[in-house]
């Protein structure tokens, strides 16, 4: 039998979604994959019992259904404080992952480079590789995440076709500002570089922060695909409905890649979350208030256990620091975890470029009584350590 693509030999499966099956197997407080334990917004069930019945049940516009489009193009207008044409800059596509993989194989040809922010959600270096593409990294540097303008101006001086950056940032929880996106710009004008953004936890950012669209900055509309969903906003990953928008020229290519790769997004679910896109911004507030709750709580409860967390500023991620139980093996020291602890994280070096071990990330989107459980499971954790090998 011939072998495989010598490009699967370059990354391992979804760590993320690995730590899952772990969870479910020893029955553990899965903290380690980022969805919610509570049901979406009632207006959207109630739209998806209505569709079920009522339909769409075929194939919809392989870039999205129309109605889907405009609402999408109204809110996110509104937002993004930009004019976006439904008909000419909008693929609706099976999550933002999918939107993210149509962007790099629009943009990129075979031998092409793209910078990488590490850490970084797993699925942009498999991206850049399954497109042909080769990652070039430029650090986060630890305890801020925050870049050095001379190392990112150095990647850029290696010509790459793009950067990928995701805002707020998974796992940090990273915010950009204003003068680091700016430099970002400064940096894709000069050297002449697509920008692809991760957008999906644009409306969970904690005060005093604020999302800031790098689509939105002078002159990068021009330059930049903006990739979202509404899987972390409405509480709906399960339904993999995410997007791109880009200019007309950007998204007629997208729009191949993506037909071929999909066919289209499912048309009962479009119908019934075109409800969600119409809720009015004060679901947006209240979506803010939720998680800052829900932070607090958590990071009040690791507190109390004296462990070293990272305080997110954005999305719902927390990197805690384990350095005094483990060093050595972060993915061991997170399945040992899952089965004598009965708490489910992620091992950091997932995430990380550099040779970091002593990071896991926990997620805090779950009902408060799972997050109690989580705690209380975690006032273990010092003492069945001391057994830890």
């Amino acid at each position: 039998m011939p072998n495989v693509s010598e490009k699967l030999k370059n990354f391992t499966d979804s760590v993320i979604r690995r730590m899952t099956r772990i969870a479910n197997a020893y029955g553990a407080v899965n903290l380690s994959q980022g969805f919610p334990d509570f049901a979406p917004p009632v207006e959207l069930r109630e739209a998806l019992a209505e569709a079920a019945l009522k339909g769409p049940h075929q194939y919809a516009v392989t870039w999205g259904a129309a109605n889907f489009r405009e609402a999408l193009a109204q809110k996110q207008s509104r937002f993004m404080g930009l004019t976006i044409d439904p008909e000419t800059q909008i693929v609706v596509t099976c999550g933002s992952t999918e939107a993210m993989m149509a962007a790099m194989l629009t943009v990129c040809n075979p031998g092409d480079k793209v910078i990488v922010f590490s850490p970084f959600y797993e699925n942009y270096a498999a991206d850049a590789i399954l497109s042909g593409a080769e990652p070039i990294y430029v650090a986060l540097r630890p305890p801020k995440f925050e870049f050095e303008r001379d190392e990112l101006e150095a990647a850029f001086k290696k010509n790459p076709k793009a950067l990928i950056i995701c805002n707020p940032s998974n796992p940090t929880g990273k915010v950009f500002t204003l003068g680091e996106l700016t430099v970002i710009a400064e940096l894709a004008e000069k050297y002449d570089t697509f920008v692809i953004t991760d957008e999906v936890y644009e409306h969970i950012v904690y005060e005093p922060y604020k999302h800031i669209y790098f689509a939105s900055l002078p002159g990068m509309a021009a330059r930049t695909i903006s990739c979202s969903s509404l899987s972390k906003t409405y509480s709906i990953t399960g339904w993999r409905l995410g997007y791109s928008i880009a200019p007309p020229a950007i998204t007629e290519g997208l729009r191949k890649v993506h037909d071929f790769l999909t066919v289209g997004a499912a048309a009962p679910l479009q119908e019934a979350a075109v409800t969600a896109l119409h809720l009015p911004d004060g679901y947006y507030g209240n979506l803010r208030d939720l998680y800052t709750e829900k932070r607090d709580f958590f990071l009040k409860g690791l507190q109390k256990l004296n462990l070293k967390y990272t305080v997110p500023q954005g999305a719902y991620y927390v990197l805690v620091d384990i350095s005094e139980f483990s060093s050595t093996n972060d993915l061991d020291f997170c399945e040992w975890m899952a089965q004598e602890v009965g708490v489910a994280a992620v091992p950091g070096s997932s995430f990380f470029r550099e040779d970091i071990n002593y990071l896991v990330r926990l997620h805090f989107a779950k009902k408060t009584e799972t997050l109690q459980k989580a705690l209380r499971q975690l006032e273990l954790l010092r003492e069945k350590a001391k057994n830890y090998r």
